[in-house]
């Protein structure tokens, strides 16, 4: 029979979504299961977005919409990012796309071709890994372990950017760390940038409304305008506003990427539905109270949960301060047993949490570090403390 293309011998299924689904067969037999696996917010927006999908489909034309974006969505974008502190965009610096996903996976078509170098730290969201892979591009993948605090330095920038990659994408704040750099260390980061200009910088940057202990959201091009000629900036309404089922993903950039990207979506995507458009509309331009209250829960939610894991002998958790994940290091387990089960490394010890205490953790090793596992804290508050409980207790049961 004929062949499958070879790129698709190169995408491989999310580990993210192996794990969750293990939880869900576990669940429906009967076991009690605490999920702190899916990177998913759990929570609903606010009513007026609904009021606003309902009334687009009480007048939908039934027509395409634009390759690039309604205008709508497009100007309540623009106001979006200039509260951030993007200035100086048009409508032609902008394109929409079916999630931020599907964007990225988009820029990597645009701007890569076969065999040109990424570069991207890790910890990295599982999907740059795969995204590189699937359109056959080199990644540089630069290691940022616990004792830095997962976070990029200024020297291993410098040392990648050397190589000259076409690309570099950094995301801040982290999935799956939850760090967030510092308008100081953006500004040195920046200042690294600056001296290699012949690599376009994609920040992805979804998690922007998400930080806490008033650490404020920085960006390169703060810091240096001249880098607006090459830095792409990623957006999504899933995270900030509960929204990931709607698929809306949208970047600013340079207008000759925006046009690219708004090219390769005539080719596939054609537009956003009407329907999916108006709410996304409504999210960016109405109340933002419900982002705003999210923030402080999920803060409130990192303080416990790094409260328990450092309670743990052996276990190491950078403070997050954004986003809401924790990434502890529990590499002390490697080696021992739980159970008569033995634990080599972070995907064993997930597999053994899982069957043993019913608490699904996504490995490290899928974010390019094996010695930690992801904890996504968004779970319902019942559910948090039990499960944070059931993790220490399998520590301490390990032999």
């Amino acid at each position: 029979m004929p062949q499958l293309a070879q790129r698709v011998g190169r995408a491989k299924p999310s580990a993210i979504m192996v794990i969750a689904e293990k939880a869900k067969q576990l669940k429906a037999a009967g076991r009690d299961i605490i999920s702190f696996s899916i990177g998913v917010p759990n929570f609903l927006p606010g009513e007026h977005v609904y009021a606003a999908a309902r009334e687009s489909l009480s007048h939908d034309s039934g027509q395409y919409g634009s390759n690039r974006g309604a205008e709508a969505l497009l100007d309540a974008f623009l106001k979006h990012i200039e509260a951030l502190g993007f200035s100086g965009c048009t409508r032609m610096n902008l394109s929409i796309g079916i999630g931020a996903k599907q964007v990225l996976y988009n820029l990597a078509e645009a701007l890569l071709d076969e065999g040109d170098e990424i570069c991207f730290a890790a910890p990295y969201w599982t999907t740059y890994r795969d995204i590189a892979d699937i359109v056959g591009a080199k990644a540089n993948v630069m290691h940022c372990g616990p004792e830095q605090n997962y976070k990029l330095t200024p020297a291993q920038l410098d040392a990648a950017l050397a190589r000259k990659p076409k690309v570099f994408l950094f995301n801040n704040p982290s999935n799956p760390t939850g760090m967030v750099y510092t308008g100081e260390e953006i500004a040195a980061l920046a200042e690294v940038l600056a001296r290699h200009p012949d690599t376009w910088v994609i920040t992805d940057d979804i998690y922007n409304s998400m930080v806490f202990d008033g650490l404020g959201y920085h960006n390169f091009v703060f810091a240096k305008p001249e880098l607006r000629e090459r830095v792409i900036f990623v957006d999504s309404v899933s995270k900030t506003y509960g929204m990931p089922g709607w698929r809306v993903g949208m970047l600013a950039g340079p207008e000759a990427v925006a046009k690219a990207i708004t090219t390769l979506n005539s080719n596939h995507i054609t537009s956003l539905p009407e329907v999916i458009t108006a709410a996304a509309v409504a999210a960016l331009s109405g109340p933002q109270d419900i982002p705003r209250a999210k923030c402080a829960e999920f803060a409130g939610k990192r303080d416990t949960v790094v409260a328990a894991l450092r309670a743990i002998p052996g276990v190491v958790c950078p403070r997050p301060q954004g986003a809401f994940y924790a990434f502890p290091d529990v590499s002390v387990a490697f080696g021992k047993s739980h159970d008569g089960t033995k634990i080599s490394n972070d995907v064993e010890f997930c597999a053994a949490l899982l069957e043993a205490k019913g608490v699904a953790c996504v490995p490290g090793s899928a974010f390019g570090e094996p010695r930690a596992m992801r904890i996504s804290y968004t779970c319902p508050a019942a559910q948090l403390e039990p499960g944070l409980a059931r993790i220490a207790e399998f520590f301490a049961e390990l032999t």
